[in-house]
């Protein structure tokens, strides 16, 4: 048996690593072991064993319990704790997702001991080094073997930087393959949205009505701990659920509801919680996030991963950032970027719902990447 290492730490990550587990467990059983490590830099349950219960992923078999602390000192502690496991298992490629501390540690611990690095979500770029997500993703790709983007754009990029096209196997370090592959997520989408539908009652709990209300995520750093940004959006908010009459649905991320009475002030603190249109929950589980997105009239977020989401449902969508990875989400107008500007998020409402347009070209795929992406996997380990 072929052994395999996935290594996750962020919610997002749970979830597309159930794409690629799937594929392992219905075409690859009896050829390829999958061992997954968990680096805990989300080890709250709400953001992370929820996730291996309910998408039915087996659970990690290494925890780290890294947690959290500055981005150096958490990468440190991963790339030694993820070290000492490789060179225990001795896997024959290491699989990594998206641009957390956690996939830049698995990159830099993989390639030092000379383990292949499979950087699925490769190429992307928001050509903005000050954020370190912009960072971890650069310095992946540049370590890595087999490179899986999920759209054109991405696959343009690492051409851009040096990158063949028509690498020739072998597989080597210095003779790494690119792909354009789909996104792994749309798999996810289309496999867990009816799922969802029979599985989970939020709308119910929260009582809104399908297509009769807003969902809306804030999390991102520089929006939460911005007390001018973090107000702008919120004001935008208020606006918004006055001019709609439909109730915006925020689940709250760790990071916003530790700091979102400091951030926004007792006044503007007051008029959002006793606002009757404006519903501040918890973390909700990814089943019922997929239902709450593909539910929605109009989505609000500053994350890479919603916004993608909002593109699979064909919905409406406003940006709260000055650029997205996700470019071809902006090609057809049904996405806007924001910023964190109260004028640009409310024009950027009155926008989409005066000229929103039913035109989602397939540009994420056709809802088979992790089969595409397993099947390269497999030529990269089956001669090793």
């Amino acid at each position: 048996m072929h052994k395999i290492i996935t290594i996750v730490g962020a919610r997002p990550q749970f979830i597309k690593a159930a794409a690629i587990s799937r594929v392992i467990s219905s075409e690859y059983s009896g050829k390829i072991q999958e061992l997954i490590i968990h680096t805990g830099q989300h080890y709250d349950h709400n953001m992370s064993d929820i996730f291996f219960e309910e998408l039915e992923i087996t659970p990690p078999q290494y925890r780290l319990n890294i947690g959290s602390a500055g981005h150096g000192a958490q990468t440190g502690d991963m790339i030694k704790a993820i070290e000492e496991v490789l060179l225990s298992v001795k896997p024959l490629a290491v699989i990594l997702y998206g641009d957390t501390n956690s996939t830049l540690a698995g990159a830099i611990a993989a390639s030092k001991v000379h383990i292949p690095v499979v950087h699925i979500e490769a190429g992307l770029r928001s050509f903005n080094k000050a954020m370190p997500e912009e960072i971890n993703r650069i310095l992946t790709d540049h370590v890595s073997t087999l490179l899986f983007s999920p759209t054109k754009t991405g696959f343009q990029n690492l051409v851009n930087e040096g990158f063949k096209q028509n690498s020739a196997k072998p597989f080597i370090p210095n003779n790494p393959m690119i792909f354009h592959c789909g996104d792994i997520m749309y798999d996810n989408s289309l496999y867990f949205a009816q799922l969802a539908e029979n599985k989970v009652d939020i709308l119910s709990k929260l009582g809104i009505n399908d297509k009769e209300f807003i969902l809306s995520t804030i999390h991102r750093n520089n929006n939460t701990d911005d007390p001018a940004r973090l107000t702008s959006i919120f004001k935008a908010l208020l606006e918004i659920a006055s001019k709609s009459q439909q109730t915006i649905i925020l689940p709250l991320h760790p990071r916003t509801a530790k700091v979102l009475k400091d951030n926004i002030g007792d006044e503007l603190y007051d008029k959002v919680i006793n606002n009757q249109l404006i519903k501040l929950i918890d973390s909700v589980s990814f089943l019922e996030m997929t239902l709450l997105e593909s539910k929605a009239s109009l989505i609000i977020t500053d994350s890479g991963g919603v916004q993608k989401e909002s593109y699979f449902f064909k919905k409406p969508c406003i940006v709260l950032r000055p650029e997205t990875e996700w470019v071809e989400l902006l090609e057809n107008g049904n996405c806007i970027l924001a910023d964190a500007d109260f004028e640009k998020i409310t024009n950027a409402y009155h926008n989409l719902t005066e000229n929103f347009s039913d035109n989602f070209p397939p540009v994420f795929g056709d809802g088979k990447a992790g089969s595409f992406i397993m099947n390269e996997i497999w030529q990269l380990i089956k001669n090793n």
